[in-house]
C-alpha cells in the first residue's frame, strides 16, 4: 500500500482517528473516568498478616530512627511492627519508650502493659511495672 492509498484510507475512516476533546475544567469528571474507592489499590486500608520478618525489620529500622532521636518516625516503626506480629514484646517496649519520649504517656503505659502481658519474667518486668504506675499517674 502507497503512501496516497494509505491517506484515501484514511479519509475514507475518520472514525478510527482520536477525536481531542476539551472537558470544562469547572465540572467534575465524568462517572465512568473516576474509580470507584473498592477498585483503588491505593485506598484499600493496608492488611496486616502475621509477618515476623517484616516485624523485625519494622524494630530495627524502629531502633534506628530512635537512636537518631526522629522519635516520631520510630513510633511509626515500631506500630508497624506490632502490627505484623503481635506477639513481639520488644517492639511493645521499644513503642513505650518512644511514646514517652513523645510525652504520649497514656500510649505508653498501653505499650508497656502489653509488654508485660507478652514478657512474663523478663529481667526488665520490675522496672516496667513501676514506669507503669507513674505513667498512671501522669496521665
Amino acid at each position: 500500500m502507497t503512501a496516497v492509498e494509505r491517506a484515501v484510507a484514511q479519509e475514507k475512516e475518520p472514525e478510527k482517528q482520536p477525536q481531542l476533546q476539551k472537558r470544562d475544567e469547572g465540572k467534575p469528571p465524568a462517572p465512568e473516568e473516576q474509580v470507584a474507592p473498592e477498585e483503588d489499590d491505593s485506598l484499600k486500608p493496608k492488611e496486616y498478616t502475621f509477618n515476623p520478618l517484616q516485624a523485625e525489620k519494622e524494630l530495627r529500622v524502629g531502633i534506628f530512627y530512635f537512636h537518631k532521636g526522629s522519635y516520631k518516625a520510630a513510633v511509626i516503626r515500631f506500630r508497624e511492627a506490632t502490627r505484623w506480629n503481635n506477639n513481639l514484646a520488644e517492639a511493645f517496649l521499644r513503642l513505650g519508650e518512644a511514646e514517652e519520649k513523645e510525652k504520649d504517656w497514656k500510649a505508653a503505659r498501653e505499650a508497656y502493659e502489653k509488654y508485660l502481658q507478652l514478657a512474663g519474667d523478663d529481667k526488665r518486668t520490675p522496672e516496667i511495672r513501676k514506669k507503669v504506675g507513674k505513667l498512671a499517674k501522669k496521665s
